[in-house]
């Protein structure tokens, strides 16, 4: 609203003709106003294109990250659903470990071996008699296993996205305050000045609004990233959920 007010004041202001507006003009550019900017607008400023770097590095990564991951997931169901033994799918994973399907198998395979083992380890086998049936002890700790896979999944998915909600959250308010301090600035101008002309008070208050514009522009892609890759990984979230039952599943058909 301040900075409303402000806006329309300069373009009141404007309507009146000034001596050395045409040097006003020649010395407005971003490049000169950055330059010329007090210390303390130089640091908001710093700060604020430290936080869009760091976001957009996130977003970039972010982006190749969970392509990779639909990708090989992709390709890591379709192995899993056309294999007879577990012992295959087990082969592929190293190739595909970018999916977060394949931390899931891993996690419920290891359980399933280790169970399965045990379990021929402590059945007596009759003289002459076929070898037993291999069985599951306990298909709920295959579960829990899942369950602990798919934790870990999703904290592996979700790192580095609240570095986005902090940078959508905070800057604005860094870059108000930037704007703040410029019009501050402006006022202490006025002051010495005694006057209200343009020349005086344009300068603080365009260095100002750049702050708030490099505000804006760390949070904006910001917000609607984060968003777009918490939506994601629901998303894989979901797909782990599938992937869990349809292996629980498929063990309790073959080993109960």
């Amino acid at each position: 609203m301040l900075t409303s007010v402000l806006a329309l004041a300069l373009v009141a202001q404007a309507a009146q003709p000034e001596a050395g507006s045409g040097e006003l003009a020649a010395g407005t550019d971003i490049l000169t106003l950055i330059a010329e900017a007090t210390v303390v607008v130089k640091a908001v400023m710093l700060i604020l294109l430290v936080f869009s770097a760091v976001s957009w590095a996130i977003i970039f990564f972010k982006l190749w990250t969970y392509r990779r991951a639909e990708e090989q997931s992709s390709t890591f169901l379709g192995v899993f659903r056309k294999s007879s033994k577990f012992s295959e799918v087990q082969a592929v994973c190293p190739t595909l470990a970018a999916s977060p399907l394949v931390g899931l198998f891993q996690s419920a395979y290891a359980e399933l071996t280790a169970q399965l083992r045990t379990g021929a380890a402590g059945e007596a086998i009759k003289p002459g008699g076929p070898p037993g049936r291999p069985t599951l002890k306990s298909l709920e700790a295959v579960d829990r296993a899942l369950l602990r896979a798919t934790s870990v999944e999703l904290h592996r998915l979700e790192h580095r996205l609240p570095f986005l909600a902090t940078t959508a959250s905070i800057t604005p308010f860094i870059g108000l305050f930037g704007t703040v301090w410029g019009i501050m600035i402006a006022f202490q101008g006025i002051a010495a000045a005694g006057s209200t002309s343009l020349g005086v008070v344009a300068q603080p208050i365009a260095e100002a609004l750049i702050a708030t514009a490099m505000g804006l522009f760390a949070a904006i892609p910001a917000v609607y990233f984060y968003n777009q890759f918490t939506n994601k990984v629901k998303e894989f979230a979901a797909a782990m959920d599938d992937f869990a039952l349809e292996f629980l599943n498929i063990s309790e058909r073959n080993f109960t």
